[in-house]
């Protein structure tokens, strides 16, 4: 019980250690990911500040001359925690749906994220209060710009990046052929999702070593705040259930979390998490023009199926199909699709089936 409780803690630890981008490559059978920076001039975000430099930091996997996929990670991660053995490892090899030696990989570094511009930079809380359509926008900004992408073949992401591909969706619908957002909604964020991340940033910023963002120490409420929220909204619910059947078990697993690396900065974190506030693609759903194949699980806590969202937001798209993992005792909850085994197959067929575009 306790290995498997330490090797469940190293795959969510993945998303902060950019060193794992070499040791996923040597695990897996594809080609090595390289790095690369741009620096956007003056970026305006939708509060209206600017900022003179906003650096974007983003893996490639592939040669450049491959079919483009975009890859987009979630809250609090980067390329690194896309690149694990049950992400990259299930797609990324010989024969698999995203076969890296026919596709161009790119997986950008959100803005706030991995090693693209932050308030821990030196701005702390006067770094500009981001948000998802400023994240997706600077995504979009270096694959066109900088990269020179036209058209992609494939936008996936996964839960805040499942968010910001129903955008770039919306935003941008001639951008690419196909799109498959995961562990997310296009609706409005609200409900229990809302909820739970701003008692999250709640918790954090009463916390009085918090400092109102100038604490010389990180404040202790982050690391408890931080496994609250993840065992309340991720998880699954069978899967803790056989993890931690007795309140001993199960208090090896919370003392486990707590004593696990963490190494977040507080300001960095709040801006993460309060980015989504406001999130809703909703109202421009019909303007998507690719295939879509949805792709969340039956026992995703901050997006439950049972609210019917997904069924009637689907009816909306012109081409659109949600395929929900079943919930069972190996899934994870909200965290589920983060291993492609449960949809790799789903995802092939769906990939054969979209047509591609002329330029």
């Amino acid at each position: 019980m306790q290995m498997r409780v330490v090797r469940l803690l190293r795959t969510a630890a993945m998303g902060a250690a950019l060193s794992l981008i070499a040791l996923a490559a040597g695990a897996a059978d594809y080609p090595a990911p390289r790095e690369g920076d741009w620096t956007v001039r003056d970026f305006r975000f939708h509060t209206g500040e600017v900022l003179p430099e906003l650096r974007l930091h983003y893996t490639t996997v592939g040669d450049p001359m491959g079919e483009p996929v975009v890859v987009l990670h979630g809250t609090t991660g980067s390329a690194a925690s896309m690149l694990t053995p049950g992400f990259a490892g299930e797609l990324f090899g010989p024969g698999q749906p995203l076969d890296a030696a026919k596709h161009y990989i790119v997986i950008p570094d959100a803005i706030g994220h991995g090693r693209s511009s932050k308030p821990s930079d030196g701005l702390k809380t006067k770094f500009p209060r981001y948000n998802y359509d400023d994240m997706a926008e600077a995504q979009y900004r270096l694959l066109t710009e900088h990269l020179g992408l036209k058209r992609v073949r494939l936008v996936i992401g996964n839960s805040m990046g499942g968010m910001h591909a129903w955008i770039l969706g919306v935003k941008h619908p001639a951008f690419m052929d196909a799109l498959v957002p995961m562990a997310s909604q296009p609706s409005e964020m609200g409900s229990r999702n809302w909820m739970t991340r701003r008692l999250l940033i709640e918790t954090i910023r009463r916390d009085p070593a918090y400092a109102g963002g100038e604490y010389t120490t990180q404040p202790p409420s982050l690391r408890v705040a931080n496994v609250f929220f993840a065992l309340a909204t991720s998880g699954g619910t069978l899967a803790l259930q056989k993890q931690g059947p007795t309140g001993e078990l199960a208090d090896r697993l919370v003392d486990a979390r707590l004593a696990a690396p963490f190494n977040a900065d507080a300001n960095d974190y709040i801006y993460q998490w309060e980015s989504s506030r406001g999130y809703n693609p909703s109202p421009g759903l019909e303007a998507i023009e690719a295939p879509v194949l949805a792709i969340n699980s039956a026992d995703d806590e901050r997006n439950p199926p049972e609210t019917g969202i997904m069924e009637r937001e689907m009816k909306r798209l012109r081409s659109g199909r949600l395929y929900l993992i079943p919930a069972s005792a190996e899934t994870s909850g909200h965290g589920t699709t983060g291993f492609a085994r449960f949809y790799r197959q789903q995802l092939q067929d769906f990939l054969q089936a979209a047509p591609k575009r002329t330029q």
